[in-house]
């Protein structure tokens, strides 16, 4: 199968970076490249590419401005590329829509580009749009977070302030809260309380793992694509190997 493809950033680097990885690839017909928002959809219109690789975050018309623009139902299959806008990445997890974090690595790269594949070959235009437009929905709905988490144990009810916990630990249908020396069992499965938590301040580390951001002193690179993570009250815990990018991102300056 082959097919072509666009590429949507600002940045010529991120575009000659994409370029190149795009052509090593025979399945891959065309290769066009737009510099903003405007430029995309223009190209969109005339060119009909089945696969676009799309900036999130450029002056004047983002990419998801882009989308609104072209309609979410008429785009063709979308990888999107973005710095670290956790509240972003957690709805393209969502909605089963692909994505790239800055800076892209090759194999992250080479992973997506596989996936899409499977995509333009198995799924039908109208999923696609309808993953699309969860993702905007998902995006632009406000969210509201846990603030507080009432933890009842020997009869009565201690309230702990979701701010104050250090990280939080599966125990099989529990979750463990650590609060400074202080710990807590919250009967809840642990994916049921992270969709309730902000992802601006915690971040699923490990299967087992959420950690609150603010707390982590140092990040420390392990062995087969994990993280030691350190925490500000010497804690010290390890990331699991697939949470890789997150911690990646978390690690970088969005610039």
């Amino acid at each position: 199968m082959r097919f072509t493809t666009l590429i949507v950033d600002d940045e010529p680097l991120a575009r000659e970076g994409l370029h190149m990885w795009l052509s090593a690839d025979a399945e891959v017909s065309a290769i066009q490249e737009a510099r903003d928002g405007r430029e995309a959809v223009a190209a969109i219109r005339k060119n009909r590419p089945d696969l676009i690789f799309l900036d999130v975050q450029m002056p004047e018309m983002d990419g998801f401005s882009v989308v609104q623009e072209i309609g979410a139902e008429r785009m063709p299959a979308v990888v999107f590329v973005t710095a670290h806008d956790k509240h972003a990445i957690q709805a393209f997890e969502i909605n089963a829509i692909d994505y790239l974090l800055k800076p892209v690595t090759q194999e992250r790269f080479a992973q997506a580009l596989a996936r899409a594949k499977l995509r333009l070959q198995a799924q039908p235009p109208d999923e696609t749009g309808r993953q699309i437009l969860g993702l905007l929905e998902t995006i632009i709905s406000p969210r509201r977070y846990l603030k507080r988490l009432a933890v009842r144990s020997a009869g009565k009810t201690v309230f702990v302030e979701v701010e104050d916990v250090d990280w939080m630990e599966a125990a099989e249908n529990y979750v463990q809260l650590h609060c400074g020396r202080a710990s807590h069992l919250l009967h809840v499965p642990m994916n049921t309380l992270e969709k309730s938590l902000d992802p601006e301040i915690f971040l699923r580390v490990h299967r087992s793992t959420i950690v609150n951001t603010r707390r982590i002193k140092e990040l420390q690179p392990g062995v087969h694509a994990e993280y030691v993570i350190l925490l500000q009250n010497g804690t010290r815990l390890r990331s699991g190997r697939t949470y890789h990018d997150k911690l990646s991102a978390l690690a970088a300056n969005p610039f």
